[in-house]
């Protein structure tokens, strides 16, 4: 009986966890080693997407240590279709108030963040899409940038 109560509940928290996010087609986050992102170093997403009616919206998500030494990141991204072609963009994304105060959800010394890259946005075909996200500060070493990562998500209805 006990295990039976168990299995209902952990079953329940699964369920509830999923429906929660529904919406999501892809979120992987990749651990950078040591804390440290170079600036030659390329975070590749491969994001298979079979539905071209719908509309997504794409995040970047960011973890950073609290010894972070800027208040911004600019990174590069490229999306590149089933078909070759790309889009390229420069963003920058604020992690921190001018006092210094972290945006985000914090646990200890880490930063967590899920920026808004594109809205509304349709994808003319099915198959699969590479995402590239590059560091673009003027470091060549980037510290205290701990993971970076994309959600791809539909838009709710």
């Amino acid at each position: 009986m006990r295990q039976l109560t168990l299995f209902i509940l952990v079953t329940s928290v699964m369920v509830s966890l999923y429906s929660c996010d529904a919406n999501r087609v892809f979120e992987k986050n990749l651990a950078l080693e040591n804390a440290s992102w170079d600036r030659m170093q390329v975070a590749r997403f491969d994001v298979e997407i079979t539905d071209t009616l719908s509309y997504y919206n794409l995040f970047v998500n960011i973890r950073n240590s609290g010894q972070y030494p800027y208040r911004n990141i600019y990174l590069f991204t490229q999306i590149k279709s089933p078909t070759g072609q790309f889009a390229r963009d420069t963003a920058e994304f604020v992690l921190a108030d001018p006092k210094g105060n972290w945006y985000g959800k914090g646990i200890g010394d880490l930063w967590e963040h899920q920026f808004p890259y594109k809205q509304s946005v349709m994808f003319p075909r099915s198959g699969k899409y590479i995402f590239e996200v590059e560091q673009a500060m003027r470091d060549r070493e980037l510290k205290y940038i701990t993971d970076i990562g994309i959600r791809v998500e539909k838009v709710a209805q």
